[in-house]
Parts: C-alpha cells; sequence; structure tokens
C-alpha cells in the first residue's frame, strides 16, 4: 500500500499500480481532513499524482480535456493536501484536504451537493482566524491580534478567562457563556500565533484518556 504525508520524510516510498487500468488513470476520492466529508472522485495517472504531491495541490487528469489540470486553478479554491493513501489493491487513492472553498463547479461544497459544515464549528472558526494572519491589521478585529504580538494576544487570554472565572461565579448563564465565547476565540488566535491548532489540543486530551 501507498501512503504520503506532506510533512514527512518521502524517500523510498512505493506508488499505486496505474498499470492495472487500460489508459493509466485511478480513481482519487477526496475527504475532507478536518471534517471527514466526501467532497468529489476525480482520476489521476502517475503524472497527476507525482504533480500532487510536488505543489501540495491536487491535481487530476481531465479525461475531458485530456491534460493535466490543477483543481482550483481558475476559481482559486484549491485543495491543500493533507495525507495520501491507497486502498488494499493499490489501484486507488483516499486523498485528504484542506479545501480553499467550495469543491463543486456548481459552487456547492461538494460534488454531492452536501453541506461540508463538519462536526465541529470550532474548527470551521480555526480556519478563518487563520486565514487572518499576514492581513492588514486594520481589515479585521483578528488581523490586528496578530499585529499586537504575542504578549499582547497572551494577555487578552488572561483577560478573558479572568471575565469568564467572575461570571462563573456570580453572573448570569448568558454572561457566562459570552466571556467562554470570548476566552475560546482568543485563545485559538494565540494557538495559531504560536503554529499550533486544536487538533493539536485533542491529540493531548486523547493521550490523557
Amino acid at each position: 500500500m501507498f501512503a504520503w504525508d506532506r510533512n514527512q520524510p518521502q524517500s523510498g516510498i512505493m506508488t499505486p499500480d496505474f498499470f492495472k487500468s487500460p489508459d493509466g488513470l485511478i480513481p482519487a476520492v477526496i475527504q475532507d481532513a478536518d471534517t471527514a466529508a466526501v467532497l468529489m472522485l476525480g482520476y489521476m495517472n502517475a503524472e497527476a499524482l507525482e504533480q500532487t504531491q510536488k505543489t501540495g495541490r491536487v491535481t487530476f487528469f481531465s479525461r475531458s480535456k485530456q491534460r493535466l489540470w490543477t483543481k482550483g486553478e481558475t476559481s482559486g479554491h484549491f485543495l491543500n493536501v493533507k495525507d495520501i493513501k491507497s486502498d488494499c489493491d493499490n489501484d486507488a487513492l483516499l486523498i485528504k484536504v484542506e479545501p480553499m472553498g467550495p469543491v463543486c463547479h456548481t459552487g456547492a461544497d461538494t460534488c454531492w451537493n452536501e453541506k461540508n459544515d463538519g462536526p465541529s464549528f470550532l474548527h470551521n472558526l480555526e480556519k478563518v482566524i487563520q486565514s487572518r494572519k499576514g492581513a492588514s491589521p486594520e481589515s479585521s478585529y483578528t488581523a490586528s491580534l496578530y499585529a499586537s504580538g504575542m504578549s499582547k494576544m497572551a494577555q487578552k487570554v488572561g483577560e478573558e478567562a479572568v471575565e469568564t472565572i467572575i461570571e462563573a461565579l456570580g453572573g448570569t448563564d448568558e454572561r457566562l457563556l459570552s466571556e467562554s465565547a470570548d476566552l475560546l476565540y482568543h485563545l485559538l488566535v494565540l494557538l495559531s500565533a504560536r503554529g499550533l491548532s486544536l487538533g493539536d489540543v485533542e491529540e493531548v486530551l486523547r493521550g490523557r484518556g
């Protein structure tokens, strides 16, 4: 079986058996790495897979155009690769991705016209927060937090934690929920600024189980 991870060294890996198909194409199932939603189905030849591995963006072989095409090359809605695996027969691929927008050409989230909301609103919020990195501080509050520096971001987490405690001890449920939301938001910004994610925190919690 073939497996690929963008964050790991790739020397000596096997490749899928493209020769099982008369046209040298194998199916590639595209799945959202965060939500596990199946987004689309495409086809790859050896060159398309090589290009996908090299760029980190999903590239298919278009059977109608008879050429390679990178998903998002026109719309900008690229599929950033997180992981690639083959099936047990080594003649089909499962590619987990981070989609940069709607996947279907119709504008739908998936080619089955399903919503890709996912199991966690926080993961979607995290994507929005991360997209603000490098933006002008005047463009959004999140961008201004990034620009303020690590000390200020850490200070904001502390302030929101204190306000959450105050509401927990003597406030209303409504205020407690509001301050908890502020705390979670500022914590996600701080984690992102350090190059960490909600998924990293989840892994720590799983390890404690």
